[in-house]
């Protein structure tokens, strides 16, 4: 497609869509694009200014005075026509996922039809904007509500789901009569406009879609452009505060998804084999750069030998490499600048008393990629650094518990609340863990507890700054106006 790849370059040049064309802004920065994998450049991302930014948002603005017009069984056509696409498409946009982020084709493949349950769910839109309606509220008084879009919408999205997260958020603000900016991680620009460039090809009206590449000024710009009425982030807890904190204060809506911490518990009369297997994806699939991966490890009691016996075994099994090559389980990190900085927080677990039971600093995957090991450290005292502070690698801190009381102390004290796993075939132990927790999302025995589209991405406390979550209800909710009608006929 020549809007991601211009052949006059020795690499692609990945291009922004602006006002109902692809345009190469000429900024004063272009950013290489890496395979971390093995340190080639992929391709040279210009950067868009607040310039663009002013462009885009008008465009969208002008669209949507039209698109909102456009009736709902209408809207959605073009997604039904971009779920068949995605279908036909999946290791195609896996495979750039893949050489961009690093992640195994397998995970990215799996990450792209996560996203297409996204657009199908926003679909269903035609239902999920119905209002409520009461007849003779008072004598001869009606009263009904109903929904309608909110104008220009922009979206900041990052690294690690280029093309699951981007769907968090389009297909529904789209199919809710809004108008959509999207602005992606610039570290991994090509899949997110490879998806884009599908959606077009399902028929979007020019406008209705913006994809604005950039940095910071982009995204300063994004947060205080006056025709962009909402916002909606995902990255780490630092940003996400000053993301919601800033477009709150320029009167738009925010959802701000931050960082995490997530808790895996594992009772003693869990399941070893397979609670086992369910911690090994959790914490290091995705290189464990997932906001949902298994970061701190709760064995309570007598289970903590046999299960580090077994987890250890298992972990350092697993083949480290490029995830295109067949039987990778576990590719790189996304650059050689995060693999610093993972190793840096092993180098601090260690200092701080922590016992490297499964070190993954000795891997050696070949050539010039951010590779790293499953990585266990064993006991890790709670308030170390390595049980509080977000990694994203795969490092697991193992923090242990006397007993289900000190567990759940252990996960509540937690600044994050995103995500949490309990393994036991306990169903009391299971239903107090799940009331008492103060974590949005928790699993019973589960890999990774992530809901499933028509359900809020529900985190807690520095997981999320907002009211209203990303997709499922939320989502309708967050991209639409109530408005109640009362009506009397004399």
């Amino acid at each position: 497609m020549s809007t991601v790849v211009s052949e006059a370059r020795e690499v692609a040049v990945t291009s922004s869509y602006i006002a109902g064309a692809w345009v190469a802004p000429e900024g004063k920065t272009a950013q290489p694009i890496i395979n971390p994998a093995n340190g080639e450049t992929l391709a040279m991302l210009p950067y868009a200014g607040a310039a663009d930014v002013d462009r885009a948002a008008k465009s969208a603005h002008a669209a949507w005075l039209e698109w909102r017009e456009v009736p709902v069984v209408d809207r959605v056509q073009p997604l039904y026509r971009f779920k068949a696409l995605l279908e036909k498409n999946v290791r195609e946009v896996g495979t750039i996922l893949t050489r961009e982020n690093g992640k195994t084709l397998e995970d990215a493949m799996t990450e792209v039809k996560r996203g297409v349950q996204m657009v199908e769910v926003a679909c269903g839109m035609p239902s999920l904007m119905m209002g409520d309606s009461l007849n003779d509220v008072a004598k001869g008084i009606d009263c009904r509500t109903i929904r309608q879009p909110i104008g220009v919408c922009a979206g900041i999205t990052p690294f690690n789901f280029p093309a699951m997260v981007p769907l968090w958020m389009y297909p529904f603000a789209i199919a809710a009569g809004n108008t959509f900016l999207i602005k992606p991680s610039e570290r991994v620009p090509m899949t997110p406009t490879r998806v884009v460039e599908l959606l077009l090809e399902a028929g979007l009206p020019a406008g209705v879609i913006q994809l604005v590449h950039g940095g910071r000024e982009v995204v300063e710009a994004l947060l205080t452009h006056p025709l962009i009425r909402a916002i909606s982030f995902v990255g780490s807890s630092p940003i996400a505060k000053i993301v919601y904190k800033e477009a709150a204060a320029h009167g738009k809506r925010v959802q701000a998804l931050g960082g995490a911490k997530n808790h895996l518990v594992v009772m003693p009369d869990a399941d070893l084999p397979q609670t086992v297997d369910a911690i090994m994806g959790s914490a290091f699939g995705a290189a464990g750069q997932r906001c949902l991966a298994g970061s701190v490890l709760v064995p309570v009691g007598e289970v903590a030998e046999p299960l580090l016996d077994l987890l250890v075994k298992k972990a350092k099994s697993l083949r480290v490499g490029d995830g295109l090559e067949p039987g990778v389980a576990v590719g790189p990190l996304v650059g050689n600048d995060q693999k610093k900085r993972v190793l840096g927080y092993i180098d601090k677990g260690i200092a701080e008393g922590a016992k490297a039971i499964c070190d993954g600093r000795s891997i050696d995957a070949g050539g010039a990629g951010a590779f790293l090991g499953p990585t266990v450290l064993d006991h890790v005292q709670p308030g170390a650094t390595v049980a509080r502070e977000e990694i994203f690698g795969p490092v697991l801190s193992v923090v242990r518990a006397e007993n289900l009381d000190d567990a759940i102390n252990i996960v509540n004290s937690s600044d994050f609340g995103n995500t949490t796993t309990i393994y036991t075939r306990s169903g009391k132990a299971a239903r107090e863990y799940q009331n008492r927790i103060e974590v949005g999302m928790v699993g019973v025995n589960m890999t990774v507890a992530a809901p499933m589209a028509f359900f809020p991405f529900a985190g807690w406390k520095d997981s999320f700054f907002g009211d209203l979550h990303a997709h499922g209800k939320d989502a309708v909710a967050f991209y639409t106006e109530q408005k109640v009608l009362m009506t009397r006929w004399f």
